[in-house]
């Protein structure tokens, strides 16, 4: 089956900026895929060369298995989402939606009925009349949707849309968003730094880092098994050993684990059986609710994080800031990380 996009050994260099760096990847048709990494990784890069907005370098973009590297963006068929929604002020919401059609040379009529069509798929068929201002944030949001889809694109480009949105809408726009994806079975490419919204979306993220791509893989085995140091760290709150810190440990290789699969016990006491443990001073304790953050300042010298829930962290009453504790591990928990591109 033909990619709905590839990359291969695409690079876009800016100066002595290398934006994008000797990246290749595909999508599937029919893919929600994200970009999800931090500010000038190359995700935004990324996107804006599927779109045509930018050229690369060197490399290829193939769209459909066609090289569109030269391609204007009118010529290509996607169509982009940006985070300030980009709607036309003096426009209804109708017209906005309409927009797309009558620039093809659609019939007033016939624009107006898909235009209404797709109000009705974001559940906003009952405010074509009013005017951008008028509506909420997510209501706009929805209105940007109708119109990048009502000229029925290939692949929807999605660049950091959630980001204007209070954190309860954009839960709820997240679930609206996976739930229009598998209706419409268009490719959707999701650029996004917040790890939560490429985790709970995405059949796959690819994680950016430098203008490389550090890894791809499907939301839970991107969490459970990080490739690199930096994966670790940013998807999800993971502690990491190095080589030097893996030593100090006497442990063979760099690795991760998940905070949330460190235990606190007190100094004394036997280990877990399977277990590996670490002795430390406690740093700090931040209460979240369900669960609290212990951070353990390591006698190896890194500082590391463990989870510990409400009931377990009655056992550990009368430790304080300063106390010393060990934090033990599951040694199966243990991920190991690919040393080579991971520091």
């Amino acid at each position: 089956m033909t990619s709905a996009i590839e990359f291969r050994g695409v690079s876009r260099v800016y100066g002595d900026v290398r934006a994008v760096d000797d990246v290749s990847f595909a999508i599937e048709p029919g893919e929600f895929f994200a970009m999800l990494g931090p500010s000038g990784s190359g995700k935004t890069t990324s996107l804006r060369l599927v779109a045509g907005f930018d050229v690369p370098t060197s490399g290829q973009v193939l769209l459909d298995g066609a090289d569109v590297s030269g391609v204007p963006p009118y010529e290509r068929n996607v169509n982009t989402v940006f985070q300030d929604y980009a709607l036309f002020p003096h426009m209804t919401v109708l017209e906005n939606v309409a927009y797309g059609p009558r620039v093809r040379g659609t019939s007033r009529s016939e624009r107006a009925r898909r235009a209404r069509e797709m109000l009705d798929l974001v559940q906003l068929g009952a405010l074509g009349g009013r005017r951008p201002a008028q509506l909420s944030g997510g209501q706009r949001q929805r209105v940007a949707l109708a119109r990048a889809l009502i000229n029925h694109p290939k692949v929807l480009l999605l660049d950091e849309p959630l980001g204007a949105l209070d954190l309860k809408l954009r839960e709820e726009m997240q679930i609206e968003l996976k739930s229009l994806q598998k209706k419409l079975g268009i490719t959707f490419v999701y650029v996004t730094h917040d790890q939560g919204e490429a985790l709970s979306m995405a059949d796959r993220v690819a994680v950016f880092n430098k203008g490389r791509i550090e890894q791809v893989a499907a939301p839970r085995e991107l969490y459970a098994r990080p490739a690199t140091a930096f994966v670790a760290r940013f998807v999800g709150s993971a502690n990491v050993a190095d080589a030097a810190l893996a030593r100090a440990l006497g442990l063979p290789q760099p690795f991760a684990i998940r905070a949330e699969n460190v235990a606190v016990l007190g100094e004394a006491g036997p280990s877990p059986a399977g277990s590996h443990c670490a002795p430390g001073a406690v740093l700090a304790v931040q209460f979240h609710g369900a669960a609290s953050r212990w951070q353990v300042k390591l006698d190896a010298g890194e500082v590391w994080s463990a989870m510990v829930t409400e009931e377990d962290s009655r056992a550990l009453d009368g430790l304080a800031v300063g106390a010393r504790v060990r934090l033990c591990w599951p040694r199966a928990a243990a991920v190991p990380l690919n040393e080579a591109g991971a520091f």
